[in-house]
C-alpha cells in the first residue's frame, strides 16, 4: 500500500468527517490554501465552501502555520474546504463591484473605481484650500464671508453621496 493510499485510509477512518489541519500555504487569488494534517499535505482546499465562480466572494485568509478545521463537502474527501479557524491573516469580502478588505495594515474600502481613502483624501484637501472672500459691509447685516471653493466640496460631497449608503 502507497503512503498516499494509507494516508487517505486514515482520514477515511476518522469518526468525524472535520478534521484538524496546519495551514502551508495561501493562494489569495484562488481562494485555496494547501494544509497538512497526518503527514499528508491536501492541495487546493477551498476557503469558502462554495466557489460559483461569479464576482460574490467572501474569504478568511488564514495565517501560514496556524490551525484548521477542514471539512468535505458534501461528503467528498476530494472537495475540502476551511470549516473554522484559529488565526486569521486578513479577510477579502466582493459582492459585485464592492469589495472590503482588512489585515493587519488597515482597511479597504471600495466601490466601482472610488475608495474611502481617495475620498478622504480629496475632502482633506478641500479643506487646506479653504480660501474666503470678505464681502463688502452693510449697514444691517455687517461683513460676511463668502467660502471661494464651494463647489470643491459639493463635488466630495457627491461622491460621498454616491459611495456610502443611508440617509
Amino acid at each position: 500500500m502507497s503512503e498516499l493510499t494509507e494516508a487517505f485510509r486514515r482520514l477515511k477512518k476518522r469518526d468525524v468527517d472535520t478534521f484538524p489541519a496546519v495551514v502551508v500555504s495561501v493562494d489569495k487569488d484562488k481562494g485555496t490554501c494547501v494544509v497538512e494534517a497526518d503527514g499528508l499535505k491536501l492541495l487546493d482546499v477551498q476557503l469558502s465552501a462554495i466557489l460559483d465562480g461569479n464576482n460574490q466572494k467572501f474569504y478568511l485568509f488564514p495565517k501560514v502555520e496556524s490551525s484548521v478545521l477542514i471539512s468535505p463537502i458534501n461528503e467528498d474527501i476530494n472537495r475540502l474546504y476551511v470549516e473554522a479557524y484559529s488565526e486569521i491573516e486578513s479577510l477579502d469580502l466582493n459582492i459585485e463591484q464592492v469589495q472590503f478588505q482588512v489585515d493587519k495594515e488597515g482597511f479597504l474600502f471600495q466601490k466601482e473605481n472610488e475608495t474611502l481613502k481617495r475620498l478622504m483624501s480629496d475632502l482633506i484637501a478641500a479643506i487646506k484650500g479653504m480660501s474666503f472672500t470678505l464681502t463688502t459691509p452693510d449697514t444691517i447685516n455687517g461683513a460676511t464671508t463668502l467660502l471661494n471653493n464651494t463647489a470643491q466640496f459639493e463635488a466630495v460631497e457627491n461622491r460621498f453621496n454616491q459611495f456610502l449608503k443611508g440617509n
